[in-house]
C-alpha cells in the first residue's frame, strides 16, 4: 500500500484546456417573480422588484432558495474533476492544527485540531501532566454547525464562561462551568449578541445584547444595545442594566474589568469606527460610571490599568495611533502622556509580564517591538520573513508570552517568546504537506487611476511564466480599516499547485496605512476601492500574468461588496466572480440587524440627495443592465447570515440571471445552518472550496487532471 506521500509524488496534477470557450450554461434558472415595489428618495422613484426575497420566514421565499441550490448543485455536479479537487482539499487539509497556548489558574490551554474535526477542541494540561480535553465543541450539536465562539475566565481560572453559536448566528448562548469539576454553574443565558464576557472577580459578568426580535431574530434591526451585569445564582432576568438602554442609545457597547479588577472599562459606539470611552472605579461600593472621551470622532481603547494609571491606545491627535498614560482619578484627554508616539506606520498594542508590544504594519506586512512600561525600546522581534505576526498577550504576572507567525508562503508557525532575552523559539510547527522551496511570494506597487501607489502582494509556483495564460485569483476587501495581511490557506495551495496565482490587493479603506488610507475608501470616496482593485486586475494583465480570460475575483462581505460593484462596472475585465456573503444592496442595507452601524464607511441613503446618487451610482443590485454579458459568477451566502442578511445576496443574483445575456452561468450557492462565516465546520468549508476551484477551472475551459 503507497504512503500518502508516495502517492502525491507519483502523482501528475495538471490543469490542460479542454475548449476554447468555457462551457456554456445550458439549464434554466428559477422563475424569480417580481413586485410593483418603489421608494422615493429625495424624489427619485428607484423600484425594487425582489423586496419579496427579504422576507427570511416566508414558504415563498424557501422555495426559491431551495430552486436555486438544485440548480447550482445540478451544475456543479457535473464538473468531471470536482471530486478530484474535493479529494486533494481533504488530503491536505487533514493535518494537526494547535492555537498558541494561554494560561488560566493552575492550567495552560489550547485549541486543538487532529484534522478533519469540524471544530477545534480546547485541551489544557498541567506542567508535567498529559494534556486533557476540556471543552469539545464537536459535541454541541451531531452536524458540527454549533461552535464556540469564545470563552473568558475568572482571574483565579476556577469559573469560565463560554459562548454557543447554532447554525452560524450571531446570537449565543452562555454557559458557566467550574473549572475543576467541569460541571454547569448557574443557568444558560441566551440571546446574547456582540458581546464579550467581563468576570469580576468570582462573583459574576458583565454582557451585552439587545431585545428579542419581535419579528425575524436573523433580519430584524438591532438598535439599542445593553450592559447588563449577571450575578451567578441568580435568573437572567433579574440582571442589573448598567450602561445603555433607551436613555444611552447605542449600537455596541462592550466592556471589559481591568486585569487587576480594580476597573470597568466601557466602549460605546454607534458605527463600527469612533467610540467614547467610560470607566467605573469597582473598588469603591456606589462609584459612578465617568466618561474619559465623549463622541464618535476618534478611537481608543484601555490596554493596562496599574497603580490607578491608565494606559490608553488612542488616534486622538495620532491618525496612525499612539500609546498614553492617564491617572485613572483625572483621565481625561488634557492629562495623557505619551509613553509610545506615533509613528509613520499603524500601531496595535498589547500586553504580557509589565512589558507592551507594540504591533506595526509596514506596507501590510508585520514588525514588532517590545517596550517598558515607561516606553523605551527594548527589543525588536526577529520575524521568519514578510508575513503577519499575532498573539504577543498574556497576564502580567508571565515571563513569557505566544505567537503566531505566517506568510503566504509559510504555514501558520508558534513560537514562544522569552521577554527576559528577548529571543524567540518555534513551540510548535505546522505538519501540512507543502514544500515552501516550491513557492515565492512578492509584493509590487501599482498605480490606481488617480496615481494612488497600491501595495499587492502575489503568490505562484516557482518556475511560473509571465505568458498571459495564468489562471489568477485577484482578492481583496477595502473597508472598515481592516488590513489584509499575509497568510497561509491550504484551499489556495490546491489552486497554486496548478499553476495558479493567488494576488491579494492592499486597497483604500482598509487600515494598511492608518486613518487616512481608511477614510480615502468611504462614503463619497467608495469608488477609490473599486478603481483601486480594477487597476489591480489591470496591472496583473499589463505586466502578462494573467489575461481577463484567466482572471477571477473574489471577496466577502464588504468586499463581496467589492466583487459585485467591480462586475457590474467592468464586466469586461473578469472571468469569473465570487462575490460571498456580500453588502449589495446599498440602499437598504441599513434597515437589517446591526447594518446601520456601516454608516461611517457607506453613508446612507437617507443622509442627503448627493449621498443617495453616490451610493444609487455603484449599488450592486441597481446596477445590472439587462443585455450585457457578466462573467461566470457564483454568490455564496447563509441562510442564517445575521451580519450581512442573505436577502443581499438573493437579490443581486436574481438581478443578474434576469440581466445576463450570455451563456456564462449565474449560480447562487446558499449553504444551510451556516451564517456570515464564523465556526463554519470543516467538511462544510472543504464542500465550499471545491465547489468554487470545480466553478474557476470549468469556467476558464481548464481541466484539473489528475
Amino acid at each position: 500500500m503507497k504512503t500518502i506521500f508516495q502517492t502525491i509524488a507519483l502523482s501528475i496534477f495538471s490543469i490542460m484546456a479542454h475548449a476554447q470557450t468555457s462551457p456554456e450554461f445550458t439549464g434554466r434558472y428559477p422563475q424569480t417573480k417580481t413586485v410593483d415595489q418603489s421608494d422615493k428618495y429625495f424624489g427619485t422613484a428607484v423600484s425594487d422588484p425582489y423586496r419579496w426575497l427579504e422576507d427570511d420566514r416566508s414558504a415563498e421565499t424557501g422555495s426559491w432558495v431551495a430552486a436555486q441550490n438544485q440548480v447550482s448543485t445540478d451544475y456543479l455536479s457535473k464538473i468531471p474533476f470536482r471530486g478530484a479537487i474535493k479529494s486533494r482539499l481533504t488530503e491536505l487539509w487533514n493535518y494537526v492544527k494547535y492555537s498558541a497556548p494561554f494560561k488560566e489558574g493552575a492550567y495552560t490551554y489550547f485549541y486543538k485540531n487532529d484534522g478533519l474535526q469540524n471544530q477545534s477542541i480546547l485541551y489544557r494540561q498541567k506542567a508535567g501532566d498529559e494534556p486533557e480535553i476540556f471543552l469539545d465543541p464537536n459535541k454541541f450539536s451531531a452536524d458540527g454547525t454549533s461552535s464556540l465562539q469564545g470563552i473568558d475566565f475568572t482571574k483565579d481560572g476556577s469559573l469560565a464562561a463560554y459562548q454557543i453559536s447554532e447554525g452560524g448566528s450571531d446570537w449565543r448562548k452562555v454557559i458557566i462551568v467550574n473549572t475543576t469539576t467541569g460541571s454547569q454553574v448557574d443557568d444558560t443565558l441566551v440571546d446574547v449578541k456582540f458581546s464579550g464576557i467581563a468576570w469580576l472577580h468570582n462573583e459574576g459578568f458583565y454582557y451585552s445584547s439587545y431585545d428579542k426580535p419581535k419579528g425575524s431574530e436573523l433580519s430584524e434591526k438591532t438598535q439599542v444595545h445593553k450592559l447588563y451585569y449577571h450575578k451567578l445564582g441568580t435568573p437572567q432576568k433579574q440582571d442589573k442594566m448598567v450602561f445603555g438602554g433607551e436613555e444611552k442609545q447605542r449600537r455596541y457597547i462592550s466592556a471589559t474589568v481591568t486585569e487587576d479588577q480594580n476597573y470597568l472599562v466601557i466602549t460605546a459606539a454607534n458605527a463600527t469606527y469612533g467610540n467614547e470611552l467610560y470607566i467605573q472605579d469597582l473598588t469603591k461600593k456606589g462609584s459612578k460610571i465617568i466618561p474619559i472621551v465623549t463622541g464618535f470622532e476618534n478611537e481608543q481603547d484601555v490596554v493596562f490599568s496599574e497603580k490607578g494609571k491608565l494606559y490608553i491606545v488612542t488616534n486622538q491627535d495620532a491618525p496612525n495611533r499612539r500609546l498614553v498614560v492617564t491617572d485613572a482619578a483625572k483621565p481625561g484627554k488634557a492629562n495623557w502622556k505619551n509613553i509610545i508616539p506615533e509613528s509613520e506606520f499603524p500601531l496595535t498594542v498589547t500586553t504580557c509580564g509589565h512589558k507592551f508590544f507594540a504591533q506595526y504594519l509596514k506596507d501590510a506586512v508585520s514588525q514588532v517591538f517590545q517596550y517598558s512600561m515607561d516606553g523605551k525600546k527594548e527589543s525588536t522581534i526577529q520575524l521568519p520573513g514578510l508575513g503577519t505576526a499575532g498573539g504577543f498577550s498574556g497576564k502580567m504576572s508571565e515571563t513569557e508570552t505566544y505567537y503566531t507567525y505566517t506568510s503566504y508562503v509559510y504555514p501558520s508557525t508558534i513560537f514562544r517568546y522569552d521577554l527576559t532575552t528577548g529571543k524567540s523559539e518555534i513551540y510548535k510547527t505546522s505538519d501540512v504537506k507543502f514544500d515552501p522551496k516550491q513557492y515565492e511570494s512578492k509584493q509590487v506597487f501599482y498605480q490606481s487611476k488617480d496615481g494612488t501607489k497600491v501595495p499587492m502582494i502575489i503568490t505562484y509556483k516557482k518556475g511560473m511564466e509571465q505568458n498571459g495564460k495564468n489562471p489568477t485569483m485577484l482578492y481583496g476587501y477595502g473597508g472598515f480599516n481592516i488590513s489584509m495581511t499575509p497568510s497561509f490557506s491550504v484551499s489556495n495551495l490546491v489552486f497554486m499547485e496548478h499553476g495558479g496565482i493567488y494576488a491579494v490587493a492592499n486597497l483604500r479603506g482598509g487600515g494598511e496605512y492608518g486613518d487616512k488610507w481608511h477614510d480615502a475608501g468611504t462614503k463619497m470616496k467608495k469608488q477609490n476601492v473599486f478603481d483601486d482593485f480594477i487597476a489591480a486586475g489591470e496591472y496583473l494583465i499589463a505586466q502578462k500574468y494573467t489575461s481577463k480570460d484567466y482572471l477571477a475575483i473574489s471577496g466577502g462581505s464588504n468586499g463581496g461588496l467589492l466583487v459585485g460593484a467591480c462586475l457590474t462596472q467592468r464586466p469586461d475585465l473578469f472571468r469569473v466572480c465570487f462575490p460571498a456573503v456580500g453588502v449589495l444592496d446599498l440602499l437598504r442595507y441599513n434597515k437589517f440587524t446591526s447594518g446601520a452601524g456601516w454608516a461611517y464607511d457607506y453613508g446612507t441613503a437617507e443622509d442627503n440627495k448627493e449621498m443617495f446618487g453616490y451610493l444609487l451610482k455603484y449599488s450592486p443590485v441597481h446596477n445590472t443592465h439587462k443585455g450585457t454579458c457578466y462573467p461566470a459568477t457564483m454568490v455564496t451566502t447563509g441562510d442564517h447570515d445575521d451580519r450581512v442578511v442573505p436577502a443581499h445576496s438573493f437579490k443581486f443574483a436574481a438581478a443578474l440571471q434576469q440581466a445576463q445575456s450570455c451563456k456564462n452561468p449565474v449560480l447562487i450557492r446558499i449553504a444551510t445552518k451556516a451564517g456570515h462565516g464564523a465556526g463554519k465546520p470543516t467538511d462544510m468549508l472543504i464542500g465550499e472550496q471545491a465547489d468554487k476551484w470545480a466553478f474557476l477551472f470549468w469556467n476558464m475551459g481548464l481541466e484539473y487532471k489528475q
